[in-house]
């Protein structure tokens, strides 16, 4: 792992070297990344698509490219099926309408678990709002895991879909997602996995899987903010009704009846970020150059190393401790407030995480204010670690 390609890793904080454990919430970017924003603003700025110029063709080829990036890096079966969205949290929300307006009646039933994010829970609050369907929820059990007999139990005719986190956002546990599709399957429900906090750090193959949606952000990948992508199966896509209306997702515009565009343009309303899909192509370069196997090793071996040396701490509690993680530690240390440890960590360099982390449910399924969370990624180190562990220490000491 190349650290002098984050030039932020140079910054101090407080005069003291900067160690950044909040990368659950966002990644910091490499060089490559940032260069190829430059270079798009600088080289090649152009609307795409509706231009006959030279700068809109580079700029229409370079986005297009980026959507083949996309779908290869994930395992699509076709560019067809990855649509371009504003983030995650765009994507559950436009998957939530179009879904719903196609597929949810009264008294139907979306199935969450108790691990999502606000970002997998209020779309679907306000999809079951408006249908007056039902939001029901997997409950964990005691080790925190998902209950795969009460998911299966919870399985009905009116089921309309099962959406769940493939990392827990808070805990970092996996998710059985393979186990959750294919009880899914068996009654014909399809599934949208949450990708945020996986995407970066496991990989991922959605044909594998064989889920039917996937959502992630380019930003938790070492991409951009700003951008991110829902897939679909191209069946399901072509089901699905736009949820957005403008520009690009029209083939003809009448004021008696419009006509939309093929897949996947129907559901990209206006201009997209295609200087922000050049630079998340180049991230997954940047990702893959370095080999997900090799990142999802250092990140275990990272994750295993701070669990052994926090557990050395007076008071510490590690939700979930032991279990298989990507890259996420959750804990508390006694009474003490997260947000004052995270505070004190803060003044001494380490960026970390406080509080309900958008996702209150699970929050109060563990019967805490918050938690602290450090989270990891591919240019973290040991050393690191330790200078954590030291600050952790220190802070305890002046908050017992």
């Amino acid at each position: 792992m190349n650290r002098t390609d984050f030039p932020i890793l140079n910054e101090q904080v407080y005069n003291r070297p900067l160690v950044y454990f909040d990368n659950a919430a966002t990644t910091q970017k490499p060089t490559q990344v940032i260069d190829a924003l430059v270079d798009g603003y600088a080289h090649w700025n152009a609307n795409i698509h509706r231009g006959v110029h030279r700068l809109s063709q580079i700029a229409t080829a370079k986005h297009e490219q980026a959507r083949q990036r996309v779908a290869d890096f994930i395992g699509a079966a076709s560019a067809k099926e990855i649509v371009f969205t504003k983030g995650t949290t765009d994507s559950i929300n436009m998957l939530a309408f179009s879904f719903g307006e196609a597929f949810v009646h009264e008294g139907d039933e979306i199935i969450v678990s108790r691990y999502e994010h606000h970002s997998n829970i209020v779309p679907w609050q306000m999809l079951c709002e408006r249908k007056q369907a039902s939001l029901k929820v997997i409950e964990l059990r005691d080790d925190c895991s998902i209950d795969l007999d009460s998911f299966s139990s919870m399985l009905t005719d009116r089921t309309r879909l099962v959406s769940v986190a493939h990392v827990s956002n808070v805990l970092g546990i996996i998710s059985p997602v393979t186990d959750i599709i294919r009880l899914a399957h068996e009654r014909n429900i399809p599934v949208c996995i949450d990708g945020a906090q996986s995407a970066a750090h496991l990989n991922v193959n959605v044909q594998l899987l064989d889920c039917d949606f996937f959502v992630c952000s380019a930003h938790k990948m070492y991409g951009p903010t700003g951008l991110g992508v829902l897939y679909g199966k191209q069946k399901w896509l072509e089901l699905l009704p736009p949820a957005e209306g403008g520009g690009e997702m029209i083939e003809h515009v009448r004021f008696d009846h419009t006509t939309y565009n093929t897949l996947p343009y129907k559901f990209e309303a206006g201009t997209p970020d295609f200087i922000g899909t050049n630079a998340f192509a180049a991230a997954l370069d940047y990702i893959d150059s370095i080999g997900r196997e090799t990142i999802m090793n250092h990140e275990a071996q990272l994750t295993r190393y701070a669990e052994q040396q926090m557990a050395h701490i007076p008071g510490m509690h590690i939700y979930a401790a032991g279990q298989p993680k990507a890259g996420v530690i959750s804990f508390n240390v006694g009474s003490i407030h997260p947000f004052d440890l995270g505070t004190l960590l803060d003044r001494q360099g380490i960026a970390v995480r406080t509080g309900h982390h958008c996702a209150e449910p699970l929050i109060d399924h563990l019967a805490v204010p918050g938690t602290v969370r450090a989270s990891f990624a591919l240019y973290n180190t040991t050393d690191e670690i330790d200078a954590f562990i030291a600050a952790l220490r220190k802070a305890v000491q002046m908050l017992s």
